[in-house]
């Protein structure tokens, strides 16, 4: 019998197909796991707010987070092969479920942060699963389609998250934000676990003790090293220390898992294969095109033009809805096609549509900024989950979860660094001394109502200085008053003018990463030459260790 072959349990009579149950299920479950990611950034100002903490402090909230999430998704690949993807992507749901629920009781800063870790802990076993367990269940000519509705999970949950976050803020039952987890989670912990057929592991692997030592070390401190970077700069010694114990470790964990481990938790031997290799290089630079800039937009819209959270968040909204048509429609086409020419036209339209991001201005109208993104959803829809899909589509199905888990950690590694570098190139491209200024100014505007640096809805451009200096001024003499309004407009324009030239430079990185992704994607298989489906890519996969 083969052992890549899919399996092909026999369907019930009636009742809808194993196969949608199974994406159903995951789609749950998943979705829970990325919306937390985003809903709580919202609410960050009032978690400091509620537990009187500092800046540093509270930043462990969200960076907790990340960290146990990039942990501990390297060690999913391993534990479903020793105890069963299902169990362990069950136990992972029911993990995040009650992080979720300790996280909205949470009575001290402390305890909040330790239930965001078992968040992370229970979110990095389960997702990197999903798609693994959709790999095994659909045929190979309907494996694009499926990771494509899978892929609406993954494009709408961070877009929905500012939105709801936004709204539980501003009604002030900010504990909801972990509570909303909760049912959500129930449901997909009760499908999985009806719906999910059990396939108890054929062996049991060896366990990398080296491997995993290493990988949580590695993983874990260079995480927490691109978390703190963009806030305390390169050259702080907390960040230089942390990148260099993770680059030491990951140095150590890839000379164990290529030469002395007999069962690697990690096996490296995949990216021997051409289109993994290749698809995994066009999610690498993807993630930094695609992900960075959307880290971008947000700060544009709230800093420099004034719109609260929840605004932004349904400006941004047009980018998961046009991204949640074509991932599905990309999908199919992959099917049919191949992924050459989906990937390559998506990062076609990123390319063209970063550097018409990096033209935008101080009043560039809104409508204009939402076309802008819904075409960038678009061109997110065409290429992520289809580089995701050809790098799974290349790894054998007993090796699904391990090829899965590897893919996972390795593009959040590269997202976090990505992200890490375009803030620090968004901060120094503004002087020092505007910086500060800029600092104050939002503080200012927050102690009563929204500023912008270079707009504020409804308030003219000349009086568009922050309220808190605006009532300092009106106490002035009336021969004092208009100087010094007129300098602290000076110092806004001044910083507005410099945000905008920063924000230039950083989406033309952007752009330039586009680009390579481009490039890169005309070596992935697809029209217009022969395209033999999933099961062509299958002879590209090398031979791994211990299977």
């Amino acid at each position: 019998m083969n052992p890549n072959a899919p399996a092909a349990p026999s369907e019930p009579q009636g009742g809808l197909a194993y196969k949608w149950r199974v994406l159903i299920s995951v789609v749950f479950g998943i979705f829970m796991i990325i919306l937390d990611s985003t809903v709580v950034n919202v609410a960050f100002q009032t978690l400091r707010s509620e537990y009187k903490a500092t800046l540093s402090d509270a930043q462990w909230v969200l960076s907790v987070y990340v960290l146990a999430l990039g942990i501990t998704t390297p060690l999913s690949g391993y534990l479903a092969d020793r105890f069963g993807i299902k169990r362990v992507y069950v136990g992972g749901l029911a993990i995040f479920v009650i992080g979720s629920l300790l996280c909205g009781l949470a009575p001290t800063l402390p305890f909040l942060i330790a239930a965001r870790a078992l968040q992370g802990f229970g979110g990095g076993l389960a997702q990197p699963l999903g798609p693994a367990l959709l790999y095994r269940t659909f045929p190979p000519q309907e494996q694009g389609t499926a990771l494509g509705y899978f892929g609406i999970a993954l494009v709408l949950a961070p877009a929905l998250g500012p939105i709801l976050g936004g709204i539980l803020v501003d009604a002030n039952v900010w504990r909801w934000i972990f509570f909303i987890n909760i049912p959500i989670g129930l449901l997909g912990v009760f499908l999985a676990s009806r719906w999910l057929r059990a396939e108890p592991p054929t062996r049991k692997p060896l366990l990398d003790p080296i491997g995993l030592v290493t990988a949580v070390i590695g993983f874990g401190a260079v995480l927490y090293g691109a978390s703190n970077a963009a806030e305390k700069g390169w050259t702080d010694q907390t960040v230089l220390v942390s990148f260099a114990i993770g680059v030491i470790g990951l140095v150590i964990f890839t000379l164990n898992e290529l030469f002395v481990a007999k069962e690697p938790l990690m096996d490296l031997r995949l990216f021997r294969g051409r289109n993994f290799l290749v698809g995994s290089l066009v999610g690498y630079v993807a993630v930094l095109a695609l992900f960075g800039a959307e880290f971008l937009m947000p700060v544009y819209l709230q800093a420099l033009r004034g719109r609260t959270a929840l605004e932004t968040g349904f400006i941004l909204l047009g980018l998961a809805v046009a991204a949640g048509i074509a991932t599905p429609l990309a999908g199919r086409l992959y099917d049919k096609i191949g992924p050459r020419p989906i990937v390559v036209t998506g990062f076609a339209i990123l390319v063209i549509n970063t550097w018409q991001l990096s033209q935008i201005q101080a009043l560039t109208p809104i409508w204009y900024i939402v076309f802008l993104l819904a075409l960038r959803g678009l061109a997110v829809g065409l290429t992520i989950q289809t580089t995701f899909t050809t790098i799974l589509a290349s790894v054998p199905r007993n090796m699904l979860p391990r090829g899965s888990s590897l893919a996972n950690s390795t593009r959040f590694v590269i997202q976090s660094i990505g992200v890490a570098i375009l803030a620090t190139v968004l901060s120094s491209s503004v002087s020092t001394d505007v910086r500060a200024q800029a600092q104050t100014f939002q503080e200012q505007g927050s102690t009563s109502t929204r500023f912008g640096l270079c707009e504020t809805p409804g308030v003219a451009t000349d009086d568009n200085i922050p309220p808190a200096a605006a009532d300092a001024i009106n106490k002035l003499p009336t021969t004092a008053a208009a100087p010094a309004k007129a300098e602290i407009r000076k110092n806004i324009q001044r910083a507005c003018d410099e945000n905008l030239v920063a924000f230039e430079t950083t989406y033309r990185i952007t752009f330039f990463a586009a680009l390579v992704a481009m490039l890169i994607g005309f070596f992935l298989p697809g029209w217009p030459l022969a395209w033999g489906g999933r099961a062509s890519l299958q002879g590209s996969a090398p031979p791994t260790a211990g299977h």
